[in-house]
């Protein structure tokens, strides 16, 4: 189990839901974490989240999402050949 920054965030990112497989998909779920980051789910049938810089329940700072994921960056060959 990760460390969250509050038993509420811990709650919510924990939570399942017998009616529906997929977390973005439940009314019930409010927060994702995202590339190490957090946001509040768009229930709108997509996986969109709107990032939060801070805990909605505690008002812990929380990290970003990060922008790149590790395949995304440039291997030693292709940085050579620019």
């Amino acid at each position: 189990m990760a460390d969250y920054c509050c038993s509420s965030m811990a709650a919510d990112l924990n939570q399942s839901c017998e009616q529906h497989a997929d977390r973005s998909d439940c009314p019930d779920a409010l927060i994702d974490q995202i590339r190490g980051g957090y946001g509040i789910i768009v229930h709108d049938g997509g996986s969109s989240v709107i990032e939060i810089a801070f805990c909605p329940w505690c008002g812990t700072k929380l990290p970003p999402i990060s922008d790149l994921e590790l395949f995304d960056l440039p291997n030693d060959d292709e940085h050579s050949a620019r």
